[in-house]
């Protein structure tokens, strides 16, 4: 990396105005989703009573990463997360496809968790428009992180500590009654491959850490706030979400948990009566509102810092001069994000989820390494314990749970590949030599076509069972295409360069 790159890294373009507690919050709440929350029945469904189990361990493989995530955090506290590790790490088209994957998977988050935010209101209101709720949810949180990322931040954190202690409630309310009740329970049979599916498709449960990273360059004190927010805000996940799952199926059976629309507000309304139930949905509720919210800032940074580099359009990284916040990056994030939101495939966009931040946290620990290598001397004031074992440990669980995506999200990952490799090379090679490529192209088809429309005027090529008079129709079509393309081929190529 130049050092006119390093400059451009190391210039103050964001506000840190995140304490501890503000990013600590935005940990978990980014994570806290109520879509989260929504898809638990689904997994439970694929893996029976043993959902508690996987729940935790699948919390224990995250937290593996989060330790790379700190490390890389307070050595590189720059706007961009992963992207901005990858950058550093490995630089050209895989820092692209990182940021690339890091962008969608958040837009794929947002949405997952408005759409979350839409299904807890709807059972209470059965009757409301799900997506239309979810699309208005991603643009009211556009606003706010329009205003500023202190305002976000507080926002976050309200948020996330009134539903820390709504759940909280549901957790002591469900073990009061379990206490009290003998709750039957029927067999569930489940195999192995339904074990790791229900781990892949949790993946997204753990995310707060990636929410850090992303908005790190606007924690104040990074070398000291980003690990222990990293690290608090995943142990506080891994106890809510077991606590939470193991009253969850201590109540009613995954069977009955696999048939509701909002899971944990059955269970609360089973077990602390329609009150409970009431509480819980609006606990689920605020908690879909504190993710949209963290996934929106999240996804705007990446496009910041894409913008910065050159990746992207430079107006990605305009920084409002009151706000102090990437406006055009995040207005952009909100559109890609409620057109998507609109669709309402809630299973379908947490596999995409959970495959973007699969490749994410696999990049991350690969970058990990390659900078322990390549760039020993650099200040890390946190540092991955059990090196290398650690980050080899992250590469190799994320490796395992690919295998058991659905199949059509793999087949979506490889096409968004794809384009992200057009759309860095067509960025990567400018106007004017896109536009001789282009004019290339025209020319070849133009002569390729006029060289058709010759054999068909000389009959080398003949129309069986078409009338001469739409032949002819056809041959003076063709004729027109390609008088077109050879003009619009020889114009692009012949234009003269500005300079």
């Amino acid at each position: 990396m130049s050092s006119r790159e390093l400059a451009i890294m190391t210039k103050p373009q964001l506000k840190r105005e995140l304490g501890l507690l503000r990013a600590t919050t935005l940990g978990v709440g980014g994570a806290i989703s109520a879509g989260g929350f929504a898809t638990i029945g689904y997994a439970a469904g694929m893996a029976g009573y043993t959902i508690v189990a996987v729940v935790f361990v699948s919390g224990l493989i995250s937290l593996i990463t989060m330790f790379s995530y700190a490390e890389l955090g307070t050595a590189l506290p720059h706007a961009g997360g992963e992207y901005m590790f990858s950058k550093v790490a490995f630089g050209g088209f895989t820092s692209f496809l990182t940021g690339w994957f890091e962008w969608l998977s958040n837009m794929f988050y947002a949405a997952l968790s408005a759409m979350g935010f839409a299904y807890a209101i709807a059972y209470i209101f059965p009757q409301v428009n799900i997506p239309l709720i979810a699309v208005l949810v991603v643009l009211i949180f556009a606003l706010v992180n329009c205003k500023g990322v202190k305002e976000t931040g507080t926002a976050e954190a309200v948020i996330t500590i009134t539903v820390l202690a709504i759940l909280s409630v549901f957790v002591l309310g469900g073990w009061s009654f379990l206490q009290g009740t003998q709750v039957a329970h029927p067999p569930f049979p489940v195999g192995i491959i339904g074990i790791f599916t229900a781990a892949s498709f949790l993946f997204d449960l753990y995310l707060g850490g990636e929410a850090v990273a992303a908005a790190q360059a606007e924690i104040k004190n990074p070398g000291r706030n980003i690990p222990r927010a990293i690290v608090i805000s995943g142990l506080i996940l891994i106890a809510l979400y077991t606590s939470v799952i193991a009253i969850a199926v201590g109540v009613v059976s995954p069977a009955v948990l696999l048939e509701q629309v909002s899971p944990i507000a059955f269970v609360a309304e089973q077990a602390m009566g329609p009150v409970g139930g009431i509480l819980v949905t609006i606990g689920l509720a605020i908690a879909g509102l504190a993710a949209t919210n963290e996934a929106i800032l999240a996804q705007s940074r990446v496009l910041y810092a894409m913008g910065r580099d050159g990746y992207l359009p430079k107006m990605l990284c305009k920084v409002h001069r009151r706000f102090g916040t990437p406006i055009i990056a995040v207005v952009v994030c909100a559109v890609f994000t409620a057109l998507f939101t609109a669709t309402g495939l809630v299973n379908f966009v947490v596999y995409a989820v959970n495959l973007g931040f699969i490749i994410g946290f696999s990049i991350v620990n690969f970058a990990l390494i390659r900078l322990r290598k390549t760039a020993p001397h650099l200040d890390r004031p946190f540092k991955v314990p059990l090196y290398p074992f650690m980050p080899l440990a992250g590469l190799a669980t994320c490796a395992f749970l690919v295998f058991f995506i659905e199949p059509p999200v793999i087949v979506l990952g490889l096409e968004l590949g794809i384009v992200a490799l057009l759309v860095y090379y067509i960025r990567m090679m400018g106007y004017h030599r896109i536009r001789i490529a282009l004019g290339g192209a025209s020319l070849g088809l133009g002569v390729f076509t006029a060289f058709a429309t010759y054999l068909l005027g000389t009959n080398a090529i003949v129309l069986h069972d078409i009338a001469p008079s739409v032949s002819t129709l056809i041959f003076w079509f063709l004729l027109f295409v390609s008088i077109v393309e050879v003009l619009g081929g020889l114009l692009n190529i012949m234009h003269p360069t500005k300079h």
